[in-house]
């Protein structure tokens, strides 16, 4: 494919008004009744009573799983107390991420990062709306309920957990498992951005759908 600046201009504008209509379609085709929140958290351990949230990105989707907007991917402070006391999994891994020092450096509360995620949900969907959207979310769920209890009340009591898919195509489907690619970078919003992209593959190739 050759490089955009080696088309002519009138070419060059096509595609934009291409690109625009199609990004038109998918605000005019949605509601804030019925778009999408995704989310996925950080935390330095898996203990839902004790441990912390360390990390959280958003991003809103339409109901066909075009992204419409992506929120703000905040780091939550912990002291050197709390982040010496993870295990050495999570040491290992969020330390190569980078985020135990953007965690260090962050200013921000839980309830600062609650209320600047809330704002920006605001904006794009109607609160109980949406189910919360993600990979393993009730474990999310059970961290936001205790930490961030205003944002967990502003989802819709469902859960759209795509690792339920994932478990359901494991085991009818079990050849379509290896087309499956998933970075794992464990950070929030590249880890929002492959439960996105792990949904509509199961879409197209595990769902009947009907065209």
């Amino acid at each position: 494919m050759k490089p955009l600046w080696n088309y002519s201009q009138d070419v060059i504008n096509l595609l934009l008004l291409m690109f625009l209509s199609t990004l038109e379609s998918a605000f005019m085709s949605s509601t804030p009744d019925t778009r999408l929140i995704w989310i996925d958290l950080e935390m330095t351990g898996l203990d839902t009573d004790n441990d912390k949230i360390i990390e959280i990105a958003t991003i809103i989707t339409d109901d066909h799983l075009n992204i419409l907007a992506e929120g703000p991917v905040l780091a939550v402070h912990q002291s050197d107390l709390i982040l010496n006391a993870m295990d050495e999994w999570n040491t290992k891994q969020h330390g190569q991420s980078g985020l135990i020092e953007r965690v260090r450096r962050s200013k921000l509360t839980a309830q600062d990062v609650e209320q600047q995620t809330l704002e920006f949900l605001k904006k794009w969907v109607n609160p109980k709306s949406s189910p919360m959207c993600g990979n393993s979310i009730c474990q999310d769920r059970r961290f936001l309920h205790r930490l961030m209890p205003e944002l967990e009340q502003f989802f819709h009591y469902r859960n759209l957990d795509v690792s339920s898919v994932k478990e359901l195509a494991k085991r009818w489907r079990p050849e379509i498992m290896s087309g499956l690619k998933k970075n794992a970078s464990h950070l929030a919003m590249d880890d929002i951005r492959d439960s996105i992209a792990e949904l509509k593959y199961y879409r197209e190739y595990f769902f009947i759908m009907n065209k």
